[in-house]
């Protein structure tokens, strides 16, 4: 294979992976990053319903940390929900196996805290051999800082630094169709 496929996207073989975005730890972030964060897995989410793109949503410790914020629950109708204790969403058996249930290998990651449960995550995916895109304008930690370190660290173990509009357009490909029109509305 080609290093540079590693970097390009298809729909074939992608599925969308939503991280923790719950409500208590919503309110702990930076209201106008959030608010950006909310705006992009929106994005991807309606991107991927329309294009009929697996979409796994974690959510850690429901009891404590709430449910998935309402603005993104409402666009995950179809999306498989899992709740987990453990940091890695590999950590969990039934997250697992829905991975795997999908035979797709490129995983396109958001979500927060990047330096937690995303970091984690990401390491576990790339060690058990998927290609890892994390969106960086769609990851958030409460410390900026945090944030960024986790994207640097997640970067040289391998995964591929994206942002929401280059993943909406890899999984396009072309201009000109009634999905092109529909979607290029999203990010404008």
């Amino acid at each position: 294979m080609n290093p540079i496929d590693r970097h390009i996207l298809t729909t074939e073989d992608s599925l969308l992976l939503v991280i923790d975005l719950q409500e208590r730890l919503a309110a702990a972030m930076d209201q106008e990053a959030l608010q950006r964060l909310i705006r992009n897995v929106a994005i991807l989410l309606d991107s991927a319903q329309e294009l009929g793109l697996p979409v796994l949503v974690t959510e850690q410790y429901v009891k404590g940390l709430g449910p998935t914020l309402p603005a993104l629950k409402e666009r995950s109708a179809h999306a498989r929900f899992v709740e987990k204790i453990s940091f890695s969403c590999c950590g969990n058996d039934d997250f697992m196996a829905a991975l795997e249930a999908t035979g797709k290998k490129q995983i396109i990651v958001c979500g927060t805290e990047t330096h937690v449960c995303v970091l984690q995550t990401v390491l576990d995916l790339l060690r058990a051999g998927y290609n890892v895109h994390v969106v960086k304008d769609a990851v958030l930690s409460r410390s900026p800082d945090n944030r960024q370190t986790a994207i640097e660290a997640m970067t040289l173990a391998g995964a591929i630094p994206t942002c929401t509009e280059t993943v909406v357009f890899q999984w396009l490909k072309v201009a000109g169709t009634d999905t092109f029109r529909k979607l290029s509305k999203l990010v404008k």
